[in-house]
């Protein structure tokens, strides 16, 4: 679910002028080699004079989110590449290239190190090969859907509580019924809530604290982001630097104590919950027993670094999720009003059960769309770890990397219609199979072997909340509004999203 550009591949084997021979002897376009930084400065000075600019909610959104790689891909054509420092990234936006590349994980890795990256989220996002699959095979049972479903009472009541601040609020303003809320900050903090308390269980105190800090470091990295080409650059002790290395210390301290206090629970026999930890480490033991070689099992600090990408990734998608849901239907109200109608003819005012939201098929429609519009990561790299062929276009070397921009690919018309930028949930009235021309055009969770093992766990949890919300309320865009989409790790709204909202 969260990769983006801040990485550098290990391994070059070739001096930058070599590789940029190679792509041009192949027909691939980009501008010359740059000594040491390549294309960095100018990509900087671009997103910085983009970053800040409103737009129209119909306005194309790929030239603003992805300003850089869009004027390269428009000045040299499709096959064309960027550099990042001394290695050179080709710009991947056919679906087919990037179903070749995402269904070989084996030969296609991340292009670490990531060092911002890694201190934020962690875990399987930036492991390979035996350990990914070990990991990935320990983590499988906490996503199970018997154990998701187990989850919907904790998610419920997170929604619950935000929503009766949202009354409180009301209700003390002016008007008694209405009111203008910027739900951005609250979505944030419900995400942070629902994901405290189906990750941490009866810890979830401590694990809002995490996520506090997290969101911290997400600031942070706006801060740090534009030095990351500087070798060394992160070890210099600046102000941002001594405070994220201080949030990562403090949250490896939280999760540590957490984790240490499950295991003493589990070593007295004692029944530790069904939350995600908890089933994580059940899962592991297990796995270790099994083979009788504690090595085949995750250590204290795999699992600290997998309950850090629980957090980043569970609170991160689904907060972005809603509030680019909630924009969508307050300048759409017809589509408001449907999903709203279809909420009330399955659960009436009752509290929204898992069976029902399964069959709530016009929200599920909407929320297709939105994460067609609103990609939460619009990029993602990958660099071969060895020499291969890519499709017709080329013979790729080590030390080539590749950006695939999905945010591209969810805006293509060639794809989706000349109306490619228009808000249209019946794209998927019969499904995503029958909406895409091809199964790779539609990936807002990443595809192949290493599709986002929780995508099961945010749908949940997007379909729960904006089931609850329309019960209550109904909401409009405020003349205060301003439509900024900008990716900081993901698609975040820059100034937030103050609605009217009015009490149902």
């Amino acid at each position: 679910m969260i990769e983006g550009l801040i990485t550098f591949p290990s391994g070059q084997t070739k001096w930058p002028r070599k590789l940029e021979n190679l792509l041009r002897q192949q027909g691939l376009q980009g501008n010359s080699y740059r000594l040491a930084v390549g294309d960095i400065k100018d990509l900087i000075t671009v997103t910085k004079a983009e970053q800040p600019r409103s737009i129209k909610l119909s306005d194309d959104l790929p030239p603003h989110i992805l300003p850089y790689f869009h004027q390269t891909r428009s000045k040299y054509g499709e096959n064309s590449f960027i550099w990042f420092g001394p290695t050179p990234r080709l710009i991947i936006t056919d679906p087919q290239l990037m179903k070749e590349i995402l269904t070989k994980p084996e030969i296609f890795h991340k292009p670490l190190p990531d060092p911002i990256g890694e201190t934020v989220a962690g875990g399987l996002l930036f492991l390979e090969d035996e350990k990914w699959a070990n990991h990935r095979k320990i983590i499988n049972p906490a996503f199970h859907m018997e154990k998701l479903k187990n989850m919907v009472s904790a998610i419920r009541l997170s929604c619950s509580n935000m929503i009766d601040k949202w009354e409180d609020l009301i209700s003390s303003s002016s008007d008694e019924e209405s009111g203008e809320i910027d739900v951005w900050s609250y979505l944030g903090d419900l995400s942070g809530d629902m994901i405290s308390r189906t990750a941490f269980g009866s810890s979830h105190e401590e694990g809002r604290r995490i996520f506090e800090l997290q969101r911290e470091q997400v600031k942070l990295v706006l801060e740090l982001i534009q030095f990351t080409f500087i070798p060394g650059w992160r070890y210099v002790p600046t102000k941002a630097n001594k405070r994220m290395k201080a949030i990562s210390k403090e949250i490896q301290s939280l999760l540590r104590g957490i984790i240490n206090q499950r295991e003493k629970a589990m070593e007295r026999g004692e029944t530790i919950g069904d939350d995600l930890l908890s089933t994580l480490m059940e899962s592991n033991l297990k796995e270790i027993e099994e083979h009788g070689n504690k090595n085949v099992g995750m250590s204290i600090e795999d699992v600290i670094e997998e309950c850090k990408l629980f957090y980043f990734a569970g609170s991160e998608t689904t907060s972005i999720l809603l509030v680019w849901t909630m924009v969508m239907l307050s300048k759409h109200q017809e589509w408001q009003v449907r999903a709203r109608e279809e909420v009330l003819q399955v659960f009436g005012k009752n509290e929204p059960t898992f069976d029902g939201l399964n069959r709530l098929k016009i929200v599920t429609m909407i929320i297709h769309e939105v994460l067609r519009l609103y990609t939460p990561a619009p990029i993602i790299a990958r660099a071969p770890i060895k020499t291969v062929k890519l499709g017709n276009i080329t013979t790729l070397p080590v030390g080539v990397g590749l950006v695939l921009l999905i945010g591209l690919l969810h805006h293509d018309p060639e794809i989706w219609g000349e109306d490619v930028n228009e808000f249209k949930p019946e794209r998927f009235s019969e499904g995503i199979s029958k909406a895409t021309k091809n199964q790779f055009s539609y990936i807002p969770f990443s595809a192949g072997p290493r599709i986002c093992i929780g995508q099961q766990f945010a749908m949940i949890e997007a379909k729960m909340a904006l089931a609850m919300i329309l019960q209550r309320f109904s909401f409009e865009l405020s003349s205060s509004y301003l439509h900024a989409p900008f990716p900081i790790l993901t698609l975040r709204p820059q100034y937030g999203a103050t609605l009217l909202l009015r009490k149902h």
